[in-house]
C-alpha cells in the first residue's frame, strides 16, 4: 500500500506529492508549522488525508510543548489548532479533524501532561487507521456501481495519494478491479496542478490498472464516443443538500455525464459531509497562486499583464449527483435525508 503519510518517532512523514512522479521521495515534518506547510504546499493534498495530516499536525504540536501546566499545554493547543485551521480552508476534514482533537484534549484535562500528549498521539494514529479501513469499505460499496467492463472517468486524485491509504474514487476502482471486474480507467490531467496525470496515473500503474490520461477538455469527447461507463470522482465538501465541491473541472464532467446519460458518483468518507453547510453556495473556496496557472514546470505561458483565476476547486449540484459513496453506504437523493442517516448512524456507530 502507498504510505502517504504516518506517524514517527521523529515527525509526521509524508511522501512528497509535489515531486511526483518522477521522484518519489519523503519528507519529514519536526513541528506543526512544517506539517501545515505540507498542507499549504500541496506536499500532501486530498480531504481525508489532509484531515489526518492535521491531526497529526496538532499531536506533534503538543508532543514538543514545552508548557509545564496544563492550562499553559491548553494555550499552545488552541495556538496550534488555529496555525492547522488557517492552511486549506474548501477541505471539511481539516476542521473536522481540530474538532475531534479538541473534543479529545477536553476529556483528558484532568490527566497528567504526559498522559494528554500520548493520548493525543493515539487519537491521531486512530485517526489513520480509520481511514484507511473507511475507504476499504467504500471501495465495497462503490464496486458494485461499476460496470463489469469499459471505461471509467476519474477526475483529479482520489486515491492512496489523497488518503490515509487506498483511497476513496480510486478505492471504489481498486475494489472493483479485485472483484474481477474489467475497467479501463480514463484520468483527466486535471489542470493547473496535474493531479490526474502526475498522480492518479502514477497510483494506478503501480497497481497494473490500464488507465489512459486525457487532457481535461478531451472528456466530453470520450463521453460521446461511447468509452466512458462511470464516472467516479472524490469531494472536498459535502453540502447537506448534496452539493459537492472538488476539485475545479468536476462540475464541467458532471454537466458532460449528464447530457450523454451516464451514472456521475461521488466518493467520500461521512467526515467530508458538512451537514451545517446547508447547500454548495456556502461552501468556500480556495483561491490558489496564479502561477499555477500562468507557469508550467517554471516556463511561463501567459503574457505579463493578462489577469488569471485560480480557484481551487468548483461546486457540482446535487441534481448531478447520481449517488454519494461513504463508508457507512451510498446515499441517493434526496440527500438531504440519505446523508443525515448516514452521518447520524456514523454518530451513533463511533
Amino acid at each position: 500500500m502507498i504510505q502517504t503519510l504516518e506517524w514517527t518517532d521523529k515527525g509526521v512523514r509524508f511522501l512528497d506529492q509535489t515531486k511526483l512522479p518522477t521522484e518519489e521521495s519523503y519528507v519529514t515534518a519536526t513541528s506543526y508549522q512544517q506539517v501545515a506547510d505540507a498542507i499549504c504546499t500541496m506536499v500532501v493534498r486530498g480531504a481525508p488525508a489532509i484531515g489526518v495530516a492535521a491531526g497529526m499536525g496538532i499531536a506533534l504540536g503538543v508532543k514538543n510543548s514545552k508548557a509545564e501546566t496544563v492550562g499553559d499545554l491548553k494555550k499552545d493547543f488552541d495556538q496550534i489548532c488555529s496555525a492547522i485551521g488557517e492552511t486549506r480552508p474548501t477541505a471539511v476534514n481539516l476542521f473536522w479533524a481540530i474538532r475531534r482533537m479538541q473534543e479529545k484534549f477536553e476529556t483528558l484535562r484532568v490527566r497528567p501532561m504526559p498522559q494528554i500528549k500520548q493520548a493525543l498521539i493515539e487519537e491521531a494514529q486512530r485517526m489513520h487507521a480509520e481511514d484507511i479501513a473507511a475507504n476499504q469499505a467504500m471501495g465495497r460499496h462503490g464496486a458494485t456501481l461499476m460496470p463489469a467492463s469499459g471505461g471509467v472517468l476519474t477526475h483529479c486524485n482520489a486515491g492512496a495519494l489523497a488518503t490515509a491509504g487506498y483511497g476513496t474514487a480510486l478505492g471504489v476502482i481498486r475494489a472493483a478491479v479485485e472483484q474481477g471486474k474489467k475497467i479501463h480507467v480514463y484520468a483527466d490531467e486535471t489542470r493547473p496542478f496535474l493531479q490526474g496525470s502526475r498522480l492518479t496515473a502514477w497510483e494506478l500503474m503501480k497497481d497494473g490498472i490500464p488507465t489512459t490520461v486525457i487532457s481535461d477538455n478531451m472528456a466530453g469527447a470520450m463521453m460521446s464516443y461511447g468509452k466512458i461507463g462511470a464516472i467516479v470522482v472524490g469531494a472536498d465538501r459535502i453540502a447537506a443538500n448534496g452539493d459537492v465541491a472538488n476539485k475545479i473541472g468536476t462540475y464541467t464532467v458532471a454537466v458532460l455525464a449528464k447530457e450523454h446519460g451516464i451514472p456521475f458518483y461521488v466518493a467520500a468518507p461521512i467526515s467530508t459531509v458538512d451537514l451545517a453547510t446547508p447547500d454548495g453556495s456556502g461552501i468556500p473556496i480556495e483561491n490558489r497562486n496564479v502561477k499555477e496557472v500562468s507557469h508550467i514546470a517554471g516556463k511561463q505561458m501567459v503574457p505579463d499583464g493578462v489577469e488569471i483565476e485560480n480557484p481551487a476547486f468548483d461546486v457540482t449540484p446535487a441534481k448531478y449527483v447520481t449517488a454519494i459513496i461513504t463508508e457507512r453506504g451510498i446515499a441517493r437523493a434526496p440527500y438531504e435525508d440519505s446523508l443525515r442517516k448516514l452521518a447520524e448512524e456514523a454518530v451513533v456507530g463511533r
